[in-house]
């Protein structure tokens, strides 16, 4: 009986997605941004240029859009919004060597600690 339960579980989720998406395709809004996008797919199209070169002419004209683009692309996976880790330097005062990360897991760093431990590689932290 377990496959037929979750058949109709389904049916009744598919039942239930279909209603929304109805609702949905009745919303003013949403046609006027699809409409919106169809006619800048066909005019990208037109003029033989792709969303890069689109998001390039935008930034010449909305320094936000150009912000987005130098801080890697807008949609990049990297970008997901977070601020960058502040850059953290230290220097073994036995060797005078210098290491500079954003991270915890540099492998100098992790190097030091297992040698000298973790509470007297902290203190050799600069900035």
């Amino acid at each position: 009986m377990g496959k037929i339960s979750t058949y109709y579980e389904k049916q009744k989720a598919v039942k239930q997605l279909q209603d929304e998406l109805q609702k949905m395709e009745e919303d003013k809004e949403l046609k006027k941004e699809l409409d919106f996008k169809e006619e800048l797919n066909q005019l990208m199209e037109k003029y033989g240029k792709s969303g890069k070169d689109m998001l390039e002419v935008l930034a010449t004209l909305d320094s936000s859009v150009k912000n987005k683009l130098e801080q890697g692309g807008g949609s990049s996976s990297a970008n997901d919004g977070r601020k960058k880790r502040p850059l953290k330097t230290y220097r073994n005062p036995h060797t005078g060597e210098v290491v500079q990360t954003r991270g915890g897991n540099h492998k100098t760093l992790n190097a030091w600690r297992k040698q000298y431990g973790k509470e007297e590689v902290a203190r050799w932290q600069e900035s």
